[in-house]
């Protein structure tokens, strides 16, 4: 039996950001979600450009070692942007996709502190681990986890993608399961709402719908971030969603990019 994804994004600005500076994708084979680093320059170019580089030309499953290097040919993108304006210098954004592996399996690339959950039979668990120095601090248990998302740094990420050689992404192997619901989303739903009502939101409706609610359950909580949802259903592969592989863009990478977008 093969497993695809069904997924849907939905993406708002917000009242309080000139810019979208999120970035999202969806198609049968993969899914993700990019948040351009707030306080460098064009958070809304480095999150559209990476999630159309890595998405160009992709049409099925994908095994790691594709991956990794989609995600360094994407990464390169970044620095070529910046090679050509140095006024983009220091831009750069986290990613969090989830991609049909050829194994029949799913595979989580993650950098930054986007972020991933699994929603099985009932039970909300995170999937990602946030690269931020407020994870740090509850790592050393410095922090409590029930703080970390009202601490005043916990926008300070120790990790995200600018077109670096060292810049690293985490990869992880993982069992799809058909009903399987996931989530990916930016961290101006997760700094405002409780993970119980994340829950609560995300299990009800299709994945448009969910994805939907979401942003505005995050909107609704007073988010002064961009707010991004990704919900992506593990189904059974049928022909027609085999041959409907062509990706779909929400947020910053609705605006940009669309032209030429078959080009490897």
């Amino acid at each position: 039996m093969t497993l695809a994804l069904r997924a849907a994004a939905a993406s708002e600005r917000g009242e309080f950001r000139a810019v979208n500076q999120d970035a999202a994708f969806t198609a049968s084979w993969g899914a993700g979600v990019a948040d351009g680093v707030g306080g460098g320059p064009a958070g809304d170019l480095a999150s559209a450009a990476y999630v159309h580089r890595l998405a160009a030309g992709l049409s099925g499953s994908i095994d790691r070692d594709m991956l990794v290097m989609r995600l360094r040919i994407a990464n390169w993108d970044l620095r070529a942007h910046v090679e050509r304006d140095r006024s983009l210098e220091g831009m750069a954004t986290t990613f969090t996709g989830l991609f049909s592996s050829t194994t029949g399996g799913l595979i989580l690339a993650h950098a930054g502190d986007s972020r991933a959950y699994l929603l099985r039979d009932g039970v909300l668990t995170r999937q990602s681990r946030d690269d931020s120095f407020v994870q740090l601090l509850v790592d050393s248990g410095i922090v409590r986890a029930a703080d970390a998302a009202s601490h005043p740094h916990r926008n300070l990420i120790t990790a995200s993608l600018r077109g670096g050689e060292d810049d690293a992404v985490t990869i992880l192997e993982l069992e799809a399961r058909e009903g399987d619901r996931w989530l990916l989303c930016s961290d101006g739903l997760t700094d405002y709402v409780p993970e119980p009502e994340i829950a609560a939101v995300l299990g009800d409706g299709d994945v448009g719908d969910a994805a939907r609610a979401l942003v505005d359950l995050g909107l609704h909580a007073g988010s002064r971030d961009n707010v991004s949802a990704v919900v992506c259903d593990v189904v059974v592969a049928t022909r027609a969603r085999r041959s409907a592989a062509a990706a779909a863009f929400a947020g910053s990478a609705a605006e940009r990019f669309t032209e030429g977008l078959e080009s490897a």
